[in-house]
């Protein structure tokens, strides 16, 4: 499983879940995440119709849809995620 993350440099809720992440990613180091800012991955977040910001895409293996959120999530509710996913 990997997790798409969206988000942009002036967007205030992902000012608020960066440093979420940051402490996901350093308590599950085997979790993939990207990141990728909307300003600059315009293709990018056409093809996967991404409307607001942040956004998170968990994808399984073969980088199938899972879930969807957006906005800002709780640490626990990504986790709960995370958990659910993690062997797809």
């Amino acid at each position: 499983m990997k997790v798409l993350k969206f988000g942009a440099v002036w967007c205030p809720g992902c000012l608020v879940m960066r440093p979420l992440w940051q402490e996901i990613e350093k308590e599950w180091p085997e979790l993939l995440t990207e990141y990728y800012d909307v300003d600059e991955n315009k293709e990018l977040v056409k093809a996967y119709a991404i409307k607001e910001f942040p956004c998170f895409i968990f994808l399984s293996k073969d980088n199938t849809e899972l879930h969807r959120e957006y906005g800002e999530v709780s640490k626990d509710k990504l986790i709960k995620f995370i958990e659910q996913y993690q062997a797809q």
